[in-house]
């Protein structure tokens, strides 16, 4: 496959999935992703880059992850950046929200800096970031049964920074989603948490 063309459609169950990491969605639908080995060379991942995913995909992705958070009926969807915002975007309308909360990782003049958190991804690991709320959003977050969301679970350890922040706002999330659990590695960090998500891939061993 065309590395272009990762993350443009929906095949069927019945599909030949070559070329990628075939992963499924409840019904058998599957979502061909790219394998990108890790630093250490041994390991790779199955990769989703869901803001250069097509509407279609993105629109599967958000349905499934609507469906199996309505059981929990949150008021209100917190994204983390910088890919879960295109998730959870899409969710929130799916779910009839109107708008969501962002969390972003660049400070405004008029943040405060006692509402933020370090932060880091599998990804980007060498970078020193922080994660910030806008003061403006706690009065959405107040009393309100929230959903804290992400693009990709791998080691869980941005979303523990989102669940720190949220802390610091005086908020418990009641449901943790992902459009993808990815790996194992997340589960001993997350233990305790509810955890909805569409998609689930491994960490893969290279030969």
């Amino acid at each position: 496959m065309n590395p272009e063309s990762f993350w443009q459609e929906i095949l069927p169950a019945d599909a030949v999935a070559a070329g990628g990491y075939p992963a499924r969605f409840e019904d058998g639908r599957m979502l061909l992703l790219p394998i990108r080995p890790l630093p250490d060379g041994k390991r790779a991942v199955a990769s989703l880059i869901i803001n250069q995913a097509s509407f279609t995909v993105v629109d599967a992705l958000a349905t499934s992850l609507a469906q199996k958070l309505a059981a929990w009926t949150p008021e209100v969807l917190v994204g983390l950046p910088t890919l879960g915002l295109t998730l959870t975007s899409a969710v929130a309308q799916k779910l009839g929200h109107t708008r969501y909360v962002p969390l972003g990782t660049s400070a405004k003049f008029w943040y405060r800096s006692e509402l933020s958190v370090p932060l880091s991804s599998i990804t980007t690991p060498e970078q020193k970031k922080r994660l910030y709320i806008d003061p403006r959003m706690l009065p959405l977050l107040q009393g309100r049964r929230v959903a804290l969301v992400d693009d990709v679970i791998s080691s869980g350890i941005s979303m523990l920074a989102g669940i720190a922040l949220l802390g610091e706002c005086g908020v418990k999330p009641a449901v943790l989603a992902t459009a993808m659990l990815q790996s194992q590695d997340w589960q001993q960090r997350l233990a305790g948490w509810h955890i909805v998500s569409a998609l689930h891939s491994p960490i893969i061993s290279i030969d």
